[in-house]
């Protein structure tokens, strides 16, 4: 197996097996990863959420995305509840191994307060500005 840093000077078009790369990301003791899902088209950074290896598997096979819900402890299926679905378009891992960032195909929000992204608590010049309204009212998405 070859870790992440032992790729730090590959050249593009290098390749590794699938499998491999995903026995040396750098999970956390609850078997963690960090992902940023952002935008495909636009590069909109919209939210972060956890995947486990078998969510990251998962999201390749159905291209679907898949995150771990820390607080329910089970799989969470991006729009099961709300319909507002990710649909991955590309994954890659950073250069330690410690991040993913999926650029995905986002249907209406991704965030859970109805907003397009979950990065609406701008920081400007001392204080903290809301810079976006929900897009859909927030207690619509999970009645169904």
């Amino acid at each position: 197996m070859r870790n992440f840093k032992n790729h730090e000077k590959s050249h593009k078009g290098e390749a590794r097996l699938l499998d491999d790369a995903l026995e040396s990301l750098k999970y956390n003791e609850d078997g963690l990863i960090p992902a940023i899902a952002q935008q495909y088209e636009g590069g909109e950074v919209l939210m972060m959420a956890w995947m486990n290896r078998a969510s990251i598997e998962e999201t390749l096979q159905t291209g679907r995305v898949c995150y771990w819900s820390r607080s329910r402890q089970a799989y969470w299926r991006k729009g099961e509840s709300s319909g507002q679905v990710q649909h991955l378009k590309s994954m890659a891992f950073d250069c330690d191994g410690d991040t993913i960032l999926l650029k995905v195909d986002q249907t209406g929000p991704a965030c859970h307060t109805g907003r397009r992204s979950c990065f609406f608590h701008r920081v400007d010049e001392g204080r903290v500005v809301i810079d976006s309204d929900p897009i859909i009212d927030p207690d619509s998405l999970y009645s169904r």
